[in-house]
């Protein structure tokens, strides 16, 4: 724990945690946030992370981004801000190991998958997937299903981008037409997690690093797929201007150093704007505690204006040349079917589930789907594939 000198009066404490949903006794050399960690960091799921994709396959080479270098890379950048911002920085790890989770294999492909095979049974929600995992699917302890984290890790992780209703209890943003996943209705029941409130400023921070990490390694990850050249970038706002600064300072360095002098100074341009916007949006509020920030109007933890700009206009220029590359949706296409297959599968021979896996006689229809779901979100990428070699006369390769 950070000394009190170091501390921001808006930062979360640990020994004035909500709690756990099962008390247990206090650690004598970890407080709770600490704890929270580790429990994420010695997860199953955690590990699955290896071999679960960002946006490449595992297979199309060593030194593309998995789901856990993702997330190690979150975490990274989240403690940075959550230390110049005085905020607690193991609650904002816990935010960021955790925030991915939930993912299914072969990344947004694995979820679109999902959510069609779940249509009728309310959908798939990655958000709510990792809410699963931490509560109940995770079985490792003697006394409780899941890792039985604090109350502020899980609302950090369920409202990860923000509060999921308005004060009168109705779904908001991306909620309001489908409605809130059962998941979070169910979980809401047993633990109220405040979902009409933003969540802490460190929750806010982990937030705030996924979008500088996936900025810029999707960039470094599209440089080495040769999906388009540094030099496209010239064009973007703040993009060209880094991309400028770096030709004027070292005109003749080759493109490897080139590429990550470039990258390394957009993540550092984009930690210090939040923490400098950050600053002044708390200058607005009328009083400092971690109940302002999460009763505030709007998200505490933010880009500026500029920034923002910058920040969509590199992922508009993503999203043609990279996530809907013909190259990246022909593979992600396979993937998809690959998934539907199993899914479908396994609905009409449950049999073909492992013993553990599947339904019993007294569950219904619908406990019967969301057990399949649970366990296709569960796989890796290449246990996905093995399933499906298993299971079908023919098994494409993804590429």
């Amino acid at each position: 724990m950070l000394p009190s000198a170091y501390r921001a009066p808006y930062a979360a404490d640990p020994h004035k945690s909500r709690g756990r949903l099962r008390a247990e006794p206090p650690s004598p050399t970890r407080n709770d946030f600490r704890r929270d960690c580790d429990r994420l960091i010695h997860s199953t799921a955690f590990r699955r992370l290896a071999y679960k994709t960002q946006v490449f396959v595992f297979h199309e080479g060593d030194h593309y981004r998995t789901r856990l270098t993702h997330t190690l890379e979150v975490t990274q950048i989240a403690r940075s801000i959550a230390r110049a911002l005085g905020l607690d920085e193991d609650l904002a790890e816990a935010s960021a190991l955790g925030h991915d989770l939930g993912h299914p294999p072969f990344g947004h492909a694995g979820e679109r998958a999902l959510a069609r095979c779940l249509a009728v049974w309310g959908g798939f929600d990655h958000n709510a997937q990792t809410l699963a995992v931490v509560t109940r699917l995770e079985r490792r302890y003697a006394d409780f299903d899941g890792l039985n984290l604090t109350w502020e890790t899980l609302e950090g992780l369920v409202k990860h981008n923000g509060p999921l209703v308005d004060r009168s209890g109705q779904p908001i943003g991306h909620y309001a037409g489908q409605g809130l996943p059962a998941e979070i209705v169910r979980y809401s029941q047993v633990q109220d997690l405040d979902l009409w409130s933003f969540p802490s400023a460190e929750a806010q921070a982990a937030a705030l690093a996924d979008d500088i990490a996936y900025d810029a390694h999707d960039i470094d990850d599209g440089l080495r797929a040769q999906l388009f050249a540094l030099d496209d970038l010239a064009d973007l706002p703040l993009a060209g201007e880094i991309l400028r600064d770096v030709d004027r300072l070292h005109p003749r360095i080759e493109a490897v150093r080139r590429a990550h002098e470039f990258l390394r100074r957009l993540i550092a341009h984009m930690i210090e704007d939040v923490i400098a916007e950050t600053k002044r949006r708390l200058g607005g509020l009328a009083s400092l505690a971690p109940a302002d920030i999460r009763q505030a109007q709007t998200r505490v933890v933010g880009f500026s204006q500029l920034l923002a700009q910058a920040d969509r206009a590199i992922k508009d220029f993503l999203l043609p040349r990279m996530y809907r590359h013909a190259r990246v949706m022909r593979i992600m296409t396979l993937a998809e079917a690959r998934l539907a297959d199993l899914f479908a599968r396994y609905l009409e021979a449950p049999q073909d589930l492992p013993q553990e896996r599947r339904p019993g006689p007294a569950d219904t229809e619908a406990a019967r789907v969301r057990q399949i779901a649970d366990f296709i979100a569960g796989m890796t990428d290449r246990f996905a594939l093995m399933e499906h070699a298993r299971l079908f006369d023919s098994t494409p390769e993804l590429r």
